[in-house]
């Protein structure tokens, strides 16, 4: 997912809506200056977690590496970070960035390449790294972040329900099936909706799936020529359709639930459906959840595409200010490495490894057996994944939930906050489009000129 980049700096822009509460390990984001400390500001999404539980017991005691956590939700962790980053303050050494930041951040001088420091060690091997994952953390030929795990998107649902429910899953569903499926499964237990969709305002939140219900639907941000097409009637269409069927059959709270949210929601038994990322399955299949062997796994529903999946990885990014490189290495190297998923594996369950980011999970025979449910609908997921070609027409620059530019962060937040509120019922889909479309076009305008 690399290509040229235009612009200075990403925009940090505030969440939209009451901020969550932040959770931070001792130390917090100062954390302690000595030379075998480093600070990491990484989301809350549950891998992480783990891993903050396991670092004092397998690493720091082992290296010496006090590791200072700030944990936060994912639309406040990417804020912060832009604006270390950005500043190059060097408050943090290593943070959790994506194949959208890597390359921009790369270019701007932010971040340390690591393609030498993973030849250096042996034991990383960097070649076992999925190549899609390895190729969108790349820019200028040098990999400037190491994926702790890879995902795509796929839609989830109760088998249970379903059966009960007389109700069948097609092996390739389109979205319109998916709808009919919602309408039917909605009320199929006590206090139970049809499914769940993000809602929340974020360019990462509730815009990653409505832009891959766009693709398959025949629209685009962009047209090759950079021409904006936010209110063309197929982009109109597509968000038409999921802003009606999260109203219609989604999940309460839909304008405020993002993939932490929606997780929940499958965990306790509050939908029958899940349109998400491919890493929450991790989650739903652990031992002690009780969904555990109730959930199905198919492809991410398409219309006019044959995939519609993302490509995403959360990567540990290294700051070139930081003071403390060969530290910070030493843990990034563990973290992803493949001593650390064997950790997880022995001790929290092997469903819980976080994966998708390298080919020897899924050689693993503990791992595959663990996670049977889904490992091989994930590893699909993320070989049909095209950032280069997610829709029908050609793009300007690729992504598939997301435009690879700077802007994005921007514009795409913008919107998101606009179809946010048309799920609320505060706005129309034409009037939040209508927005957007005037707010791409000083995108596209610049884009033009250079």
């Amino acid at each position: 997912m690399v290509t040229t980049r235009r612009g200075a700096a990403l925009t940090a822009v505030g969440a939209c809506g009451a901020l969550l509460a932040a959770c931070s390990g001792a130390g917090g984001g100062g954390g302690d200056s000595g030379s075998h400390s480093v600070n990491v500001l990484m989301v809350n999404n549950p891998q992480m977690v783990d891993l903050q539980k396991l670092t004092a017991e397998h690493f720091t005691k082992s290296t010496g590496i006090k590791v200072n956590f700030t944990v936060l939700p994912e639309n406040d962790v990417r804020d912060k970070i832009s604006q270390d980053f950005a500043s190059q303050a060097g408050q943090y050494d290593v943070a959790t960035i994506s194949n959208y930041e890597a390359p921009i951040y790369a270019k701007n001088g932010w971040l340390s390449p690591l393609t030498d420091r993973a030849k250096g060690d042996a034991a990383f091997d960097q070649n076992d790294v999925l190549p899609t994952i390895r190729e969108s953390l790349t820019a200028q030929g040098q990999m400037y972040a190491q994926p702790f795990y890879g995902e795509s998107s796929f839609l989830m649902y109760r088998k249970d329900v379903f059966a009960a429910k007389n109700l069948t899953m097609p092996e390739h569903p389109t979205w319109t099936q998916v709808a009919a499926l919602a309408a039917r499964a909605d009320g199929a237990r006590s206090g139970m909706k049809g499914i769940c969709l993000r809602g929340q305002p974020g360019w990462g939140e509730v815009m990653a799936p409505v832009t891959t219900v766009v693709n398959t639907m025949g629209g685009t941000w962009f047209e090759k020529d950079w021409t904006p097409k936010v209110n063309s009637p197929e982009f109109t269409k597509a968000v038409a359709f999921y802003v009606d069927l999260v109203r219609a059959h989604g999940e309460a709270g839909a304008p405020q639930a993002g993939f932490t949210e929606c997780l929940n929601d499958m965990t306790q038994g509050k939908v029958a459906m899940w349109y998400d990322a491919t890493s929450a399955a991790g989650a739903l299949e652990a031992t002690g959840s009780p969904v555990a062997g109730k959930i199905g796994y198919v492809p991410a529903p398409v219309e006019k595409t044959k995939s519609s999946g993302w490509l995403y990885t959360w990567a540990w990014g290294l700051q070139k200010a930081s003071k403390h490189q060969d530290d910070a290495w030493k843990f990034i190297s563990w973290a992803s490495g493949k001593d650390y998923e064997k950790l997880v594996g022995e001790q929290l369950g092997w469903s819980k490894v976080p994966a998708g980011k390298r080919a020897s999970t899924y050689a693993n025979p503990d791992y595959v057996a663990a996670a049977k449910a889904f490992a091989t609908a994930t590893k699909d997921a993320l070989t049909a994944a095209d950032p280069l070609a997610p829709g029908v027409q050609p793009r300007p620059a690729p992504g598939i939930q997301f435009v690879g530019i700077p802007e994005f962060t921007d514009l795409g937040t913008r919107v998101s906050q606009q179809i946010s509120a048309a799920i609320a019922g505060k706005t129309s889909v034409a009037a939040a489009l209508d927005n957007g479309q005037d707010r791409a076009q000083k995108v596209a305008d610049k884009h033009k000129g250079q």
